[in-house]
């Protein structure tokens, strides 16, 4: 668990569906300055294997991972520097 959950941004994916919940997620890290902190809200197993994977192919880090009991997972992107 990550103690310092500071976002330069967010995002609410949750009614989005893939492919568009990683261009979404994309254009938000693509508007923060390098080592700016995204939060993205999503919902769903495709989302939540896609986000991070495509995330970290183009350099960036996933830096924590929260889960809500209703399915909605929380995740903290740093952009690559």
């Amino acid at each position: 668990m990550v103690q310092d959950w500071r976002a330069d941004a967010a995002i609410d994916i949750t009614a989005e569906r893939c492919p568009m919940t990683f261009v979404r997620t994309r254009i938000a890290l693509d508007r923060l300055a390098p080592g700016g902190r995204l939060s993205v809200t999503l919902r769903g197993e495709e989302p939540l294997r896609n986000v991070p994977r495509s995330a970290e192919a183009l350099g960036h880090r996933v830096v924590a991972r929260r889960e809500a009991a209703d399915g909605v997972v929380e995740l903290l992107i740093e952009r690559a520097r």
